[in-house]
């Protein structure tokens, strides 16, 4: 391999959007799986005097939650395929009944980009001489490897980290003393959501600080509310 080549691998290593697919499904479904079981363990313990039903309904939410996930996901993404391979059928048809327009259109989007006219026309044509199917994919549409939709790995990530974040609000509702289950499971899942935006962060390149605030903000006022609507219930049947 040339140092030239190596001092490229290198250069994209160092950037991070092309992990950004799978980091958003799995940052979501972590992060869904800690919040939506904790609320439903906070809000049926608040309402409860028995462990048996915060122990069912978190195990449920967790299930029903993890399947939702995972089919929602895989549908979303899919839309998005079908959108992505009904544009590049398109542009298929228009490359072969129209090929001086597209090389024009792809002239002008480098044009655009700051090439000169001539540079930019130089450019369209030796690319449509190489790849011009994959010039406008790339160019025109702005789908890439990167950006592409991936139902399937979108979906398992989404579903799997759904499934392990939920399982660590549901050991909570099983070992630890029921009397304050409460507040542990608030304090437990707080401490997960701000490890999980730290990882998310770090990963992502971006400022650990503001995913930390920005979960912990969020998930005190979701498991709040819920704890809220706990008592209240809990209030009434008494």
């Amino acid at each position: 391999m040339s140092e030239k080549t190596e001092e490229l691998d290198s250069y994209l290593d160092n950037h991070y959007i092309h992990r950004s697919n799978w980091l958003r499904a799995a940052v979501l479904g972590a992060n869904d799986g800690i919040l939506s079981t904790a609320s439903i363990a906070i809000g049926v313990a608040a309402a409860s005097d028995l462990r048996e039903p915060v122990i069912l309904a978190t195990l449920a939410g967790l299930v029903a939650g993890a399947l939702s996930m995972a089919a929602g996901e895989y549908v979303s993404v899919s839309s998005q395929t079908d959108v992505e391979k009904a544009d590049i059928e398109r542009e298929k048809i228009e490359l072969k009944e129209m090929p001086k327009l597209e090389l024009q259109r792809l002239a002008e989007i480098y044009e655009k980009r700051g090439l000169k006219k001539d540079t930019a026309l130089t450019v369209a044509k030796e690319l449509t001489e190489h790849d011009a199917l994959g010039a406008h994919i790339r160019d025109e549409l702005g789908i890439n490897e990167i950006s592409q939709a991936k139902p399937i790995q979108a979906a398992f990530a989404s579903g799997a980290a759904f499934t392990v974040g939920g399982l660590l609000p549901f050991l909570v509702t099983l070992f630890l003393p029921f009397k304050s289950l409460e507040y542990s499971l608030y304090g437990f899942a707080l401490f997960f959501l701000i490890i999980l935006g730290a990882l998310a962060a770090k990963t992502g390149g971006s400022s650990i600080a503001k995913a930390i605030i920005r979960i912990t903000f969020w998930g005190t006022v979701a498991m709040g509310l819920t704890a809220l609507v706990g008592y209240l219930f809990n209030v009434n049947l008494g």
